[in-house]
């Protein structure tokens, strides 16, 4: 029997990946004379929020191949939405994406609702995608469900609902505010 396998843990591989971003980031800021602090703190937020994402939704992962493998298993795809969800990860998946917004607005300054939403459906989508294609490739341990993209979506118009509420705050908006302009240190 001709199997090959290979299992990628999540510790190893999101901690070294959050220092990366970090680097990363900040070298991105320092060369376009953008690096203030506060944007730092935001790009270095970003930077977690992704590796948070990425150990939720791919790690750890086991995978297998070759021609002795077996079929996919296919009953981890549930293209039909269904009531009978677990409520807990359904709000589980709705608070994973309640960042978003906030994170958008200070790394990017995008701050349409309908823009945020369109791309937390399409972060969504591109993770369910990818867990589909591993399932079908690689017998990925991960499920691909319509319900996970459909409560990450939710959870986006939620957090965009909060941060646009938080944002009445003076106080916020103009810390935020600071956080988008250029400041020049010498």
């Amino acid at each position: 029997m001709r199997v090959e396998q290979f299992d990628v843990p999540a510790l190893p591989v999101l901690l070294p990946l959050g220092g990366i971003l970090m680097v990363l980031s900040w070298w991105w800021l320092r060369r376009q004379d953008r690096l203030t602090t506060r944007r730092l703190l935001a790009a270095w937020a970003l930077s977690w929020y992704a590796v948070a994402v990425l150990g939720a939704t791919m790690l750890p992962a086991h995978l297998a191949w070759g021609p002795d493998s077996g079929p996919p298993d296919t009953y981890r795809i549930l293209l039909i939405p269904t009531l009978a969800m677990r409520r807990r990860d359904f709000v589980l998946n709705m608070m994973m994406t309640l960042p978003l917004a906030a994170l958008l607005h200070l790394n990017f300054g995008i701050v349409n609702r309908l823009r945020v939403v369109r791309i937390g459906f399409l972060l969504s989508l591109s993770i369910e995608i990818t867990q589909l294609v591993m399932i079908l490739t690689v017998h990925g341990n991960r499920w691909t469900d319509v319900n996970d993209l459909l409560s990450n979506t939710i959870g986006t118009i939620f957090g965009y609902v909060a941060w646009h509420r938080l944002m009445r705050s003076t106080r916020l908006r103009r810390a935020v505010t600071d956080t988008r302009e250029v400041v020049r240190s010498g």
